[in-house]
C-alpha cells in the first residue's frame, strides 16, 4: 500500500520536462503572448456577457461583477506568472502540478483543464457560427439542417463551426510564427472594434440608466439572484469564464523566447488590457439603455448601436467581432493541443499524442483536439456548452494557487530561480485559492455536476491506463 501511494504522488523532475520540450522552437515574444492572451480572453463574451449579466443579475452594477471577477483572476494570474517563469514547459498546470505535488494531482489538474479546452474550442466555434450566420442573414440563410446542432430546431450539423475549427487547425499545423502574425493582426482589429463601440456609445449615454446603480435584491423566477450584492456575486460566477484565457498563454511556455520575462509580462499584461476593455464596455452598454432592455438579447452591443441610430457602426463592429472570434479559437486550439501533447509526452494518454512532426509541432495532438472539437461544436447546443466551460479551469486555478507554497522552497535549487515572484507571499496564494473556490461554489449546478462526471471519467482512465504507463524519462 505504501508503494501504491508513493507511486501516485511521485513528482516529475523538471529537467526531464525541459529535455522533452527542448526541440519545440522558441519563437514567441511578449507582444505575441499579449496578443494571444487578449485574443483569447476578449472573445465572444465581451459582445454578449455585459448585457446578459446586467439584465439577469446585476443591473448597472455589472461593472462591479467584472471588477470582482478580474480581482480573483488577477490573484491567480500572479501565481501563473511565477509558475510559468520558474517552469517554462508545455502543459501549464498539468506539468507544474506534476512537479510540485505529484502525478495524481497533476492528472486531476490537467484533466480538468482538458475539459475546458475541448468545450471552449466548441463553444467559441458555435458562437462564431451564430454571429457569422446572423451577419449574413439579410442576404443568405443556411438551411436549418446545416445551421444548427443535432436536435436543435431541425438541425443535423453546424457546418460553419466545423469549417472554422478545421480551418484554424490547418493554420496552426503550419507553425507558430504564421499563426502568431495572424493572431496579432486580428487582435488589433478586435480592439479597434471595441474602442469604436465605446467612443460612439459614449455619445448615447443617459445618466438615469445608472440609477439605482445596485438594484434592490430579489430572486429571479429560476431561483437565481438579481440585485444587491447577491446579484453581483451571481454575475461574478457567470462572468468568470471571460477571464480564463490566460491559461492559454502558460500552455505555450515551451515556445517562449526568454520565458522568465516574457511569460509574466504576457500573462499580466493581457489581463490588465482585458479588464479595462470589459469594464468600459459594460459601463457604456448599461448607460445607453436600461439594463432590462438587454434581457434575452444575444447581441446587445450591435442592438444598442442600432437603437441609438448607428446602424453602419453596428455592422462594422459586428463584422470585425466575427473576425475577432478567430483569435480566441486560435488561442484555445494552440493551448489545448499543447496540453494533449503533454499527456502523450508522459505516457498518460497514448504516446502518439506526445510526438512532434518534422517541424517540431505537436500535430498529432492538434488533430485529436480538432476531431473532438468538431464533434462537440457541431452537435451540441451553444447554451449547453456555456454551462460547463468554467468549472474545469477553476479546479486547475486552485491547484496552481496552492502550488506556490510547494514551488517557492525549491526555487534556486532543482527549479530555476524565476524572473517574477508572486507578491505578498504567503498571503496572496491563499487569497487566490479562496477566491477561485468562491467563484466555483457560485457556478450553475449543471456545471458542477458536469465537472463531477468528467472527474470520474478521468479517474477511471488514470487507473485503467495512465498510471501504469507513465514515462519518466
Amino acid at each position: 500500500m505504501r508503494n501504491f501511494f508513493k507511486h501516485l504522488t511521485r513528482k516529475q523532475d523538471p529537467a526531464v520536462y525541459a529535455d522533452k520540450d527542448a526541440e519545440m522552437p522558441r519563437v514567441l515574444g511578449v507582444k505575441d503572448f499579449i496578443a494571444l492572451g487578449v485574443g483569447t480572453i476578449v472573445s465572444t463574451s465581451i459582445f454578449t456577457l455585459p448585457g446578459v449579466v446586467a439584465a439577469k443579475h446585476a443591473g448597472p452594477a455589472v461593472a462591479l461583477s467584472f471588477i470582482l471577477a478580474a480581482f480573483v483572476a488577477g490573484l491567480v494570474a500572479f501565481a501563473y506568472a511565477e509558475m510559468a517563469s520558474a517552469l517554462p514547459i508545455a502543459g501549464s498546470a498539468y506539468s507544474w502540478i506534476n512537479v510540485v505535488f505529484g502525478e495524481i494531482f497533476g492528472w486531476i489538474a490537467g484533466w480538468a483543464l482538458l475539459a475546458e479546452y475541448f468545450i471552449a474550442v466548441a463553444f467559441v466555434a458555435s458562437g462564431l457560427s451564430a454571429n457569422f450566420r446572423g451577419l449574413l442573414a439579410p442576404i443568405f440563410t443556411l438551411p436549418k439542417q446545416l445551421a444548427n446542432p443535432m436536435g436543435t430546431d431541425g438541425g443535423i450539423v453546424d457546418i460553419v463551426a466545423v469549417v472554422v475549427i478545421v480551418g484554424v487547425a490547418l493554420l496552426l499545423s503550419r507553425g507558430m510564427s504564421a499563426a502568431a502574425r495572424i493572431e496579432n493582426l486580428l487582435v488589433i482589429l478586435k480592439v479597434f472594434a471595441i474602442l469604436l463601440f465605446i467612443i460612439v456609445g459614449l455619445t448615447a449615454i443617459h445618466a438615469k440608466n445608472y440609477v439605482p446603480f445596485i438594484p434592490q435584491y430579489h430572486a429571479n423566477a429560476d431561483g437565481t439572484a438579481f440585485g444587491g450584492w447577491q446579484g453581483i456575486y451571481a454575475g461574478v460566477s457567470m462572468i468568470f469564464l471571460a477571464y480564463i484565457g490566460f491559461d492559454s498563454i502558460a500552455a505555450n511556455s515551451a515556445e517562449a523566447k526568454d520565458p522568465q520575462k516574457t511569460m509574466p509580462r504576457g500573462i499580466l499584461g493581457s489581463l490588465v488590457i482585458a479588464v479595462l476593455l470589459f469594464v468600459a464596455v459594460a459601463l457604456v452598454l448599461v448607460g445607453m439603455f436600461h439594463y432590462s432592455d438587454y434581457a434575452n438579447n444575444a447581441e446587445p452591443v450591435g442592438w444598442a448601436l442600432r437603437q441609438a441610430g448607428h446602424p453602419i457602426v453596428a455592422a462594422v463592429v459586428q463584422a470585425i467581432a466575427v473576425l475577432g472570434m478567430f483569435t480566441a479559437l486560435i488561442g484555445m486550439m494552440m493551448a489545448g493541443s499543447r496540453l494533449l501533447y503533454s499527456f502523450g509526452r508522459d505516457g498518460m494518454l497514448p504516446a502518439g499524442l506526445g510526438k512532434l512532426n518534422h517541424r517540431q509541432l505537436p500535430n498529432n495532438a492538434l488533430m485529436v483536439l480538432t476531431i473532438i472539437g468538431v464533434v462537440i461544436g457541431a452537435f451540441f447546443p451553444f447554451a449547453f456548452l456555456a454551462q460547463l466551460i468554467s468549472a474545469g479551469t477553476l479546479i486547475a486555478f486552485m491547484f496552481v494557487s496552492l502550488g506556490i507554497y510547494r514551488l517557492r522552497p525549491r526555487e534556486g535549487h532543482d527549479i530555476t530561480e524565476p524572473g517574477f515572484k508572486m507578491p505578498l507571499y504567503p498571503v496572496m496564494p491563499a487569497l487566490a485559492f479562496l477566491g477561485s473556490l468562491m467563484v466555483f461554489l457560485g457556478l450553475d449546478n449543471n456545471a458542477k455536476i458536469g465537472s463531477g462526471i468528467w472527474f470520474l471519467i478521468g479517474i477511471i482512465i488514470y487507473f485503467g491506463y495512465g498510471w501504469r504507463r507513465k514515462v519518466d524519462a
